[in-house]
């Protein structure tokens, strides 16, 4: 086999890897500070919501579908959080009950996975396109993430000692083992993302939707199911996205997540992952988020306009859409060299 089409394909593979090296050294040369180790560890801590976002947004693309949602989940989810901390949960009886933050936790991830949950019964219960469906989801959330509070913010989470929800700030800023923690949670979903997609049933089941619908139903796998999950899983990742926000910023504001749907599925396609759905990693799509993130950074630290940033990010975007398409014919052409080869050695064999 021409060995420069293995070359080609070996670098195509690596294309994202190889985007984040050019990302860094093209800062590090331009920024002075970029390479510091405060910098980036600030840094990852911003990859880490768009990598969160990114692990579910792969999971659902993987399947063929899309989560325009999640931002607007992650907002909600924010506000969920501030109304819990701030008011508590009013009971029929006029009493209230405050909770303590790992419940004020599990209360808003429950809730992130309910709205995934719906999102995934309604596109497969009804038929409805995931697009229609995900981008009707997108404005009930944000409408009423703006309702919660008429359209005003819950500032100050600090909770009170008396009522037992201190520490909310610790999610979003406190460290382990001097890592911020919304990047151990990034990589806990990173682990259960790869986990999931290699390891389980439910991975072959993702690809096989992804790869051919009907084929995969007329093979008995439970489409409905693994559909679902995937929308639910999504809105797990948005929950926890929201929550990190609200508890950076110690306060729940209903805009949060505006456009972040736009930058996980930005990293989910720079990552390898074909919005075709059957093909793609998650990890892909954590190197992804580090190249959307360290760009948007490196430019900021620049001073460079916002609108020349989303110009660039969508210019990067289209790009690693068009090296996709690219990478998927040579790969293809590959094949058919393969077995043209093999071919002419039975031939070969035989006579």
């Amino acid at each position: 086999m021409n060995q420069k089409y293995m070359i080609y394909m070996y670098l195509l593979k690596a294309r994202t890897f190889i985007a984040l090296l050019l990302v860094i050294a093209f800062f590090s040369v331009m920024v002075p500070n970029f390479l510091t180790t405060s910098n980036l560890l600030i840094m990852t801590q911003h990859v880490a919501i768009t990598g969160l976002l990114a692990i579910g947004m792969t999971l659902v693309i993987l399947t063929g579908g899309i989560d325009l949602s999640v931002g607007a989940v992650a907002g909600i989810c924010g506000m969920v959080a501030g109304a819990l901390l701030t008011n508590g949960l009013p009971l029929w009886n006029g009493s209230v009950i405050f909770f303590n933050v790992p419940e004020v936790i599990l209360c808003v991830a429950l809730f992130g996975v309910l709205v995934g949950f719906d999102n995934g019964a309604v596109i497969t219960r009804f038929g409805v396109a995931p697009f229609i469906c995900t981008l009707g989801m997108m404005y009930v959330a944000r409408g009423s993430a703006l309702l919660f509070n008429d359209g005003s913010t819950y500032p100050n989470l600090n909770g009170m000692e008396a009522l037992g929800n201190t520490g909310f700030s610790t999610l979003g800023s406190g460290t382990l083992l001097g890592i911020y923690l919304p990047i151990w949670l990034m990589i806990g979903f990173l682990l259960l993302g790869y986990w999931l997609t290699t390891k389980t049933p439910l991975g072959r089941y993702i690809y096989a939707i992804g790869g051919n619908e009907s084929a995969a139903r007329l093979a008995g796998v439970p489409i409905v199911k693994a559909k679902i999950f995937v929308y639910a899983f999504s809105g797990l990742c948005s929950a926890f996205v929201g929550l990190i926000v609200a508890s950076q910023l110690q306060t729940a504001h209903p805009m949060t997540g505006n456009m972040f749907e736009m930058d996980a599925i930005g990293a989910t396609v720079l990552g390898g992952t074909a919005l075709a759905g059957g093909r793609g990693r998650v990890t892909g799509s954590i190197i992804g988020a580090f190249v959307i993130v360290f760009l948007a950074d490196g430019m900021v630290m620049m001073g460079v306009s916002d609108f020349w940033q989303m110009v660039i990010k969508g210019v990067v975007i289209v790009t690693a859409v068009v090296v996709d398409q690219f990478q998927q014919k040579l790969q293809n052409k590959v094949i058919l060299m393969r077995r043209h080869e093999e071919k002419l050695a039975a031939a070969g064999a035989t006579s």
